[in-house]
């Protein structure tokens, strides 16, 4: 409509002009948050009325329905800051189930933290660092997803089984394994920006220039990743927060990495195995390209879930390709039956079907 407007003549330019003027005061914010309730919501699940059943499921405590989405018609943003709201308070209910039920204890990191620094923190079994047989580590994907958790989605639609790690950790453990859970997305605190003190940690002077550049570069893109899902955040002006990362855990790969150092790499188990899906196996892969040596002497098999892992734009190496091709497998979303092969296009670990489409949400978990 604007070019055909600007095709005419003084009378259309003029029109032109008023529309550009009106376009310039409109307060898109101000549209957004028009009849927009506060954003203040429960910080229990009792408190928005549900509740996990027998079943795992989440229904609602009066009248057992699932979660319903659109709680106030035209008011998506407001509906989907209450799904983030109740997403916040599972997280919190998967920790709980971690050491309650599956009873692994929570450590954190970096493991010499001081008291004022940002921390992140990881779940393992108790004998994780010192069961001589078999060590299970499992790594999910990116976005909002915690420890314990494969998509969020899921949890709120589907049930604690097929969202949760919890089934994993709970048959590895009767059989056997030690079991680590890493908690890559919790990279960095957030605090009000008029409020905010970036706490001193250690010094890092003496780190190589190379090494300061690459995690530079991976904590810029992890940034990057996390402003394109908060793109719609704060039409109603809420408080402007800064984020401070967590040393060393600034980013998944920097997470795995630290992980791998400080636990997985000192446990005593004889083999290693990895379940990693979706981001989490290119954190697996940088891994490998950062302590090959150390994972190819450790690692006995890994199994990937829909990883976005590229052997090319991760410049894997040769011998790592070919390690991969012979102790990994990537499942992917298919409709073709289970374990069925798939054709891939990268020349690194062979892809079957995980005989489900998809194998987990990972675009919004």
């Amino acid at each position: 409509m604007m070019a055909q407007l600007q095709q005419g003549g003084p009378d259309e330019k003029e029109k032109t002009t008023a529309l550009k003027d009106l376009l310039s005061r409109i307060d898109l914010d101000e549209l957004m948050k028009k009849d927009e309730p506060p954003l203040e919501f429960p910080d229990t699940l009792e408190g928005f009325e549900y509740i996990f059943n027998e079943k795992g499921q989440l229904r609602h405590i009066k009248t057992g329905e699932p979660f319903v989405f659109n709680y106030r018609e035209d008011l998506h943003r407001w509906n989907q800051k209450r799904y983030e709201a109740l997403g916040e308070i599972i997280t919190k209910y998967i920790y709980e189930l971690l050491q309650n039920e599956c009873h692994l204890k929570k450590v954190t990191l970096p493991v010499d933290a001081i008291e004022t620094e940002p921390k992140s923190f990881i779940f393992m079994s108790e004998d994780a660092l010192v069961n001589p047989d078999k060590l299970l580590v499992l790594i999910h994907g990116n976005g909002v997803v915690r420890a314990g958790q494969w998509a969020r989605r899921l949890i709120i639609n589907e049930d604690l089984d097929s969202g949760t790690q919890i089934p994993y950790i709970k048959r590895a453990i009767e059989e056997g394994y030690g079991v680590i859970v890493l908690n890559p997305n919790e990279n960095y605190i957030e605090v009000e920006k008029t409020k905010a003190q970036i706490p001193l940690s250690s010094d890092i002077s003496d780190e190589p220039a190379e090494k300061r550049e690459r995690k530079d570069k991976i904590q810029k893109e992890t940034k990057k990743r996390r402003d394109f899902y908060e793109k719609y955040r704060n039409p109603q002006k809420e408080k402007e927060t800064m984020q401070i990362y967590i040393r060393d855990n600034g980013s998944p790969e920097e997470h795995a990495i630290y992980v791998w150092d400080h636990f997985i790499s000192q446990s005593a188990a004889e083999n290693v195995f990895f379940v990693a899906h979706s981001y989490g196996g290119l954190a697996f892969v940088e891994l490998m390209i950062q302590r090959e040596a150390e994972v190819k002497n450790r690692v006995t098999a890994v199994a990937l879930t829909d990883s976005v892992h590229n052997v090319w734009h991760q410049e894997v190496g040769k011998t790592i390709r070919e390690w991969m091709r012979e102790n990994c497998c990537n499942w992917v979303s298919s409709s073709e039956p289970l374990d069925t092969s798939v054709e891939s296009m990268l020349p690194d670990c062979p892809r079957v079907s995980a005989g489900v489409t998809p194998v987990h949400d990972c675009k919004l978990s």
